[in-house]
């Protein structure tokens, strides 16, 4: 399936929301996390092409207000997931099924060792030269059958990079550019493959790589992971009003507008 229109980079001008949250909380997956990872895993292993947007309050907020990032994550190329629990209880609000969170570090993680033990080829975008060297390393080590190349994601040409991953036809990409670019540069290429899983997962390669601690366990059972991050650099808090307080306003309105609906 087509990813439709190639969609802009660079940064967009900040402008209110035009369009209601609850229209995209509709494309978000429903189920649990096992379930989904299911169907990664078995798109995968069976040379689909499948688009994971692992969605969060921040890229949810840009799409309200991006033309190009609504065109995506209402387009059928493209499954999305909730990446944190304040989408699951969003999703809630507007009276939509949800049961769990299904995050970006949990489902690369689970892949990685689906393709690991199947013999499948990975491709690493992102992150540092010392962090995503460190996890290709690591992987190479765990899974000896595995197929692993990388690239930073400090290159000035990231379009050139993904010429790279067209040139291998790995089974499973991780671009770990941060939402919303990851999103925006796997969306420009996906037409140009035939199969693979490509999924944005952030910051996740310095948790994978072992070069930064995720969260203790006390806050990710609780999915209070955000408050730890806050906690531990404070700078994000500015971040966090910006795009998950104004989502939480918008969610209210649109699980308002339901209920008089």
């Amino acid at each position: 399936k087509s990813a439709g229109p190639l969609l802009r980079s660079g940064k967009q001008p900040r402008r209110r929301p035009v369009m209601a949250i609850d229209e995209f909380l509709k494309r978000v997956y429903p189920g649990t996390a096992e379930e989904f990872c299911g169907l990664a895993a078995k798109a995968m292993l069976t040379g689909e092409k499948l688009f994971v947007v692992t969605a969060n309050p921040e890229i949810l907020m840009h799409a309200c207000r991006e033309q190009d990032l609504r065109d995506l994550l209402l387009s059928e190329s493209a499954a999305v997931v909730p990446d944190g629990i304040s989408v699951v209880k969003a999703m809630r609000l507007c009276g939509l099924p949800a049961q769990e969170r299904v995050t970006g570090v949990d489902l690369a993680e689970r892949l990685l060792q689906k393709a690991g033990e199947a013999q499948k080829s990975v491709f690493l975008l992102g992150a540092r030269e010392e962090v995503v060297s460190a996890l290709a390393g690591k992987l190479r080590a765990r899974y000896p059958g595995m197929t692993v190349e990388y690239c930073n994601g400090y290159v000035e040409d990231k379009d050139a990079a993904f010429e790279r991953i067209r040139q291998a036809e790995p089974d499973l990409v991780l671009v770990a550019l941060g939402a919303p670019a990851q999103e925006r540069l796997i969306a420009r290429h996906l037409e140009e493959f035939g199969k693979g899983v490509f999924i944005g997962v952030g910051g996740s390669f310095d948790v994978l790589s072992g070069s930064k601690r995720r969260a203790p366990a006390v806050f990710v059972r609780t999915n209070t992971e955000w408050l730890y991050r806050i906690l531990r650099e404070p700078s994000r808090l500015g971040r966090f009003y910006r795009n998950n307080v104004k989502f939480l306003g918008e969610v209210k309105k649109a699980a308002k507008a339901a209920r008089q609906g």
